[in-house]
């Protein structure tokens, strides 16, 4: 056979490498086809930034002051914290049409998707609660009482816990998600914003922003292992204020930290708990965002008004990406 190959005419060799290439081309173009949806929070609008030509393709107008937002099964919707509407919107991204509402309560702020992707876990600050709703239904299924302010919300990697942060109260509370009640509740510092899960569902990270902190909680025992600090060199402690954590799940055991005012995110060994080193990005950098290979991550700069590309193989940022007023949530296509 391989014999008869070679003898193959040198037009029909040339044809089946060409064949090669150009399949090997359109595969790569698909791995890499993605879009970063950006909330706008003072311009009520969503920038749709192309994920290879790294520019701002589509501003959508939405409802007022969108913070937290979500991607929903197969990336056909954006669900989206309209919180001076009390409730969340939902953008069809095929039209870029906002095309229903789903019930919340007053001032939703962040919010998780379950992994059916039939329920949204929401977060409003204004009544102290964390509202479950049925998307199908579009209907209220539970109202969960937690702590003053709520705001952060993750969700276990198997579904089976949810941890809300309350501002106020200052502790992250672990929600067993088939009794909709909560378990434990363990106090960080002071106003703890995200939570965030590792791959391994084994610790939750907390933001805390006024404390300077970011807690490590073992989801078991539901205690604190560590507290990690920040030092960054000729800027006061009052500024460098924790608030969006991600966490990879690559192999390169690195977590980021945005450090608010301090236009830094932090760069933390997830084994040593160590900081490594400190990237510069744009103003009240808020939350952030990974591209779907983990190549790049993404971050909302508030005052800029902008979003910063960090290339994280190279550990600095390539570009920066003019977006609405008060840039805030960031959310991804796979």
């Amino acid at each position: 056979m391989l014999f008869k190959q070679l003898k193959a005419p040198i037009e029909q060799r040339r044809f089946a490498v060409v064949v090669v290439l150009l399949f090997l081309q359109i595969f790569a173009g698909k791995s890499y086809a993605y879009k970063i949806y950006v909330s706008n929070e003072k311009d009520n609008t969503i920038s749709v930034i192309d994920g290879e030509s790294l520019a701002v393709i589509e501003t959508i107008p939405v409802g007022e002051r969108p913070r937290g937002i979500v991607l929903g099964k197969e990336d056909k919707y954006l669900y989206m914290c309209t919180s001076d509407e009390d409730h969340v919107e939902v953008l069809d991204l095929a039209t870029g049409k906002v095309i229903d509402s789903l019930p919340s309560g007053p001032d939703p702020e962040l919010m998780a998707m379950d992994n059916t992707g039939n329920l949204l876990y929401i977060a409003n600050e204004d009544d102290n609660m964390v509202t479950v709703v049925n998307i199908a239904e579009k209907r209220k299924l539970e109202e969960i009482p937690v702590g003053i302010e709520p705001e952060g919300i993750g969700l276990s990697p198997d579904g089976k816990w949810l941890v809300n942060t309350s501002e106020t109260t200052n502790m992250a509370h672990f929600i067993n998600t088939e009794t909709l009640k909560i378990e434990a509740n363990v106090l960080v510092d002071t106003r703890p914003r995200v939570a965030q899960f590792t791959a391994d569902g084994k610790e939750v990270w907390v933001s805390s922003e006024i404390g300077g902190t970011v807690s490590v909680i073992d989801a078991e025992s539901k205690e604190i292992k560590t507290k990690i600090n920040f030092e960054v060199r000729g800027l006061r402690p009052e500024s460098i204020q924790p608030v969006g954590v991600k966490l990879s799940s690559d192999g390169s055991n690195k977590a980021y930290i945005a450090l608010g005012p301090s236009a830094r995110v932090a760069v933390v060994d997830m084994e040593s708990y160590e900081v490594e080193k400190y990237l510069l990005v744009g103003p009240r950098v808020w939350n952030l965002e990974f591209s779907p290979d983990q190549k790049f991550l993404f971050t909302t700069n508030g005052v800029g008004g902008d979003v910063s590309v960090i290339d994280l193989k190279k550990q600095r940022v390539i570009k920066s990406v003019k977006v609405g007023r008060l840039p805030w949530g960031v959310a991804v296509t796979q």
